[in-house]
């Protein structure tokens, strides 16, 4: 299907357009039962009936997306810096940190929608293991020039990086662009600096040694 991607970064594009497709099939039970929902609902409202957290969903919801340009932003960039990343790390390890950056986002989405109020939304799409992997690129190839769709400008990996997560803190904090988990992504990022930071021996989690 796509002959110069590496196979696991193929199956994760699979997985996710034929999970989307179900979506379209089964309607909002897939939602409700797969993506990832507060645990608390405290406030006391109700979404249908629906919508109770359950621990698979910090895995389950980074398949699910909210719509097809969702969808295709995220596979273009699975496509894009995934395939990399699988050539040097190999699929063991290209798939335990693309799975530990999707939790990662999941765990800092749950944390930020546990402070708020108001009625409970869902969160969804792979957009943390996405994000998890444009830090690793940005960490592998720094100096690798990136080309921006809109506006079309060159810029160094690590500055995209830098400017794209600055971006995701600022909008996140203000609260300027509702409907995205800005937390869920930077999330994401930091479960991949970490993990990337433990394999390399460094940081707070260094390995044992022996």
């Amino acid at each position: 299907m796509f002959p110069a991607v590496p196979p696991l970064t193929q199956t994760l594009i699979v997985v996710n357009v034929t999970v989307f497709l179900a979506q379209m099939l089964l309607g909002d039970w897939i939602v409700s039962v797969f993506a990832l929902w507060p645990p608390q609902l405290a406030s006391g409202y109700e979404v249908r009936g629906w919508g109770n957290f359950q621990p698979w969903q910090i895995l389950t919801y980074g398949f699910l997306h909210g719509g097809f340009t969702h969808l295709l932003f995220n596979m273009f960039a699975l496509y894009m810096f995934g395939g990399e990343i699988e050539r040097v790390w190999g699929e063991r390890r290209y798939l335990i940190y693309y799975l530990a950056c999707i939790v990662g986002a999941a765990l800092a989405q749950l944390l930020v929608t546990g402070l708020q109020t108001g009625p409970p939304y869902p969160t969804l799409g792979a957009s943390g293991g996405v994000f998890g992997l444009l830090l690793a690129f940005g960490m592998m190839y720094p100096r690798r020039i990136i080309m921006l769709i809109f506006p079309p400008i060159p810029m160094p990996a690590w500055l995209f990086v830098t400017l794209y997560g600055g971006i995701e803190l600022y909008l996140g904090v203000t609260g300027t662009q509702q409907g995205v988990a800005h937390f869920a992504h930077l999330g994401g990022m930091v479960a991949g600096y970490f993990l990337i930071q433990y394999w390399r021996g460094r940081g707070p989690f260094k390995p044992r040694s022996r």
